[in-house]
């Protein structure tokens, strides 16, 4: 028997607090207009003192259960994408878990920073296509602003704090409409995913603390002008290698919903790939870059005012620190 991964529903949360540009200029030697000609960004989200990574998954969560009309106690596994877990251990996972009300199954964390979600994406679908879980809830979190040295202008106007999550189950696939042609584009699911790293770049993007190295979080820091060259780089492979594995070409793609870095990389991965603007799903305006909840933060966006309808080619992709980058592609 064969399974393949549908996306059943999906759910996002922003916290309240928004701070503008303007407001970020009164306490850092930046201007609205400084931050917007660089990245695209007027605004951010920013978690409340005492609001945790694992209250804003657990909002994101309990959304896309809504969404999907599944209850917690379907679920089989989570799976939380996140850089900034509540703690060092347990899985913020497990206190999400817990919350829902999930009473059997899994629960753990996936780190690959900007990359998460994508990363996520491909460990759900291997869980369904392998037969150990039938309903799963893939989460992106952060409260990416608890690591920003808010001195550095040329990171702390780059993040924000939100979360996203869509919800997959398993579906056999002579279930599908095209059965008899199980992989072709027209089978509604995860039709692929696709992950890179490259460890000789993490001095591009990293934090400078961490347990077992200085026993402190740290703070973000970044060579702006390297990421953004491989950023455009990475994603623009990494699209054309999901579409040429699934015999497809950016004419077939409907949506394009790409990490939420910097409208540049955005503006510049769309004039590699020859995409038109007007399918690519951007946020990073208002949201800014929230890490591993950009994407289902955009999905849950345009699925909800209506742009990504059931049957529509989604391309997802992202890259982050590590290097990491990867994508995944899903009929809706």
């Amino acid at each position: 028997m064969q399974f393949r991964s549908i996306v059943m529903g999906c759910g996002s949360y922003l916290p309240e607090r928004v701070v503008t540009n303007a407001e970020l200029a009164e306490s850092v030697d930046t201007s609205d207009d400084w931050i917007q000609t660089r990245t695209g960004i007027k605004q951010r989200h920013i978690a409340a003192d005492g609001e945790l990574t694992s209250d804003l998954a657990l909002a994101a969560a309990e959304r896309a259960l809504a969404h999907a009309e599944v209850d917690a106690n379907e679920v089989d596994l989570v799976v939380l994408a996140t850089t900034t877990p509540d703690n060092t251990f347990p899985a913020t996972a497990t206190k999400v878990q817990y919350k829902l009300g999930m009473t059997n199954g899994a629960a753990f964390d996936v780190q690959a920073v900007c990359s998460g979600f994508v990363y996520g994406l491909a460990v759900a679908d291997n869980f369904i296509k392998a037969g150990q879980a039938k309903t799963v809830v893939l989460i992106g979190a952060e409260t990416f602003s608890r690591l920003l040295d808010w001195e550095d202008r040329g990171t702390c106007v780059l993040f924000g704090d939100g979360a996203g999550a869509i919800v997959m189950r398993a579906a056999n696939v002579t279930d599908q409409t095209a059965a008899a042609e199980v992989g072709c584009e027209r089978d509604r699911g995860v039709l692929s995913t696709h992950l890179h790293s490259d460890g000789s770049t993490n001095d591009l993007l990293y934090v400078d603390g961490g347990p077992s190295s200085t026993q402190t979080v740290g703070h973000v820091r970044m060579i702006g002008r390297e990421v953004f060259r491989n950023a455009v780089t990475n994603l623009a492979d990494i699209a054309g290698e999901t579409l040429d594995a699934n015999g497809l070409t950016t004419d077939d793609v409907d949506w394009l919903v790409p990490h939420q870095a910097n409208r540049r990389i955005l503006d510049s991965t769309a004039k590699k790939l020859g995409m038109q603007q007007e399918k690519i799903v951007v946020t990073v305006e208002r949201h800014a870059n929230t890490s591993t909840a950009s994407i289902p933060l955009a999905l849950d966006e345009a699925v909800r005012d209506g742009r990504i309808q059931k049957g529509d080619l989604v391309l997802m992709e992202a890259m982050g620190g590590g290097l990491t980058w990867g994508s995944g592609l899903v009929r809706w």
